[in-house]
């Protein structure tokens, strides 16, 4: 396993790192736009289904 400190790594590189896996959907909802999922954007949302 990895010995990295993941409290040293900015979210928004997480994020991405995670977006790219498999079993996890990436849902960006743009600025002021209402999904289905009852947000509203800008945001990202992940669906990790792994």
């Amino acid at each position: 396993m990895d010995t990295t400190n993941l409290k040293n790594i900015p979210t928004n590189q997480l994020v991405e790192e995670l977006g790219d896996r498999d079993g996890v959907e990436k849902i960006v909802i743009p600025p002021y736009e209402i999904s289905k999922i009852k947000a509203e954007g800008p945001a990202i949302v992940l669906v990790v289904t792994d």
